[in-house]
């Protein structure tokens, strides 16, 4: 059961809502415009609010619905977070869209706090607070990594390996975001 439920997660977290929305309602593709990320960052850019959000909540809810699924198969804690990382690969690299996905931070963000509430809450409120000095959402997240990373050190070492896992996942889609940091070109709001 656990790999058919990492499966069905892969194939949640393949689904792009950024993509999809657009194409109901009209807009360009995110791919084609901004950074060229299918994720709520670029479609606040390109789109408008109310499509980020909807991007925001659907992606989600990708992260949120195989943990829960998961904890209702009384999955143990480090499972429920493998089948989490399921959905961020497949918002990584979608099989419907030719591999070529987001930086899956919103599902990540789903996933972590289906897993552990506390942990997701903490990096969310870590993201905000970093965005609300900076207007640099990739350094948020960025930031928000690196809580979530050390409160699974010191509380929680049932998860640490997934949670390293979906840092390392994280970091390697950031790393244009790292490099235009470190060169202070990077794109704020």
């Amino acid at each position: 059961m656990f790999w058919l439920l990492l499966l069905f997660s892969y194939l949640l977290g393949s689904v792009s809502f950024a993509i999809l929305l657009s194409k109901v309602t009209g807009k360009t593709d995110p791919r084609s415009l901004g950074s060229g990320n299918p994720g709520a960052t670029n479609m606040m850019r390109v789109a408008g609010m109310r499509l980020a959000v909807f991007t925001l909540i659907g992606d989600l809810i990708k992260g949120i619905l195989p943990v829960f699924i998961a904890k209702q198969l009384d999955f143990t804690l480090e499972q429920q977070a493998w089948i989490g990382i399921g959905a961020v690969i497949g918002h990584l690299y979608p099989i419907y869209f030719r591999f070529k996905g987001g930086k899956g931070v919103a599902t990540a963000a789903g996933m972590v706090l289906a897993v552990s509430p506390i942990i997701g809450m903490i990096a969310i409120i870590a993201w905000g607070i970093t965005f609300y000095f900076t207007r640099t959402s990739s350094l948020s997240a960025l930031l928000a990594l690196a809580v979530m990373t050390m409160i699974s050190i010191l509380f929680e070492h049932t998860i640490l390996l997934p949670i390293l896992v979906l840092c390392v996942l994280i970091l390697w889609r950031h790393r244009r975001n790292l490099r235009d940091l470190i060169a202070g070109r990077e794109r704020h709001f």
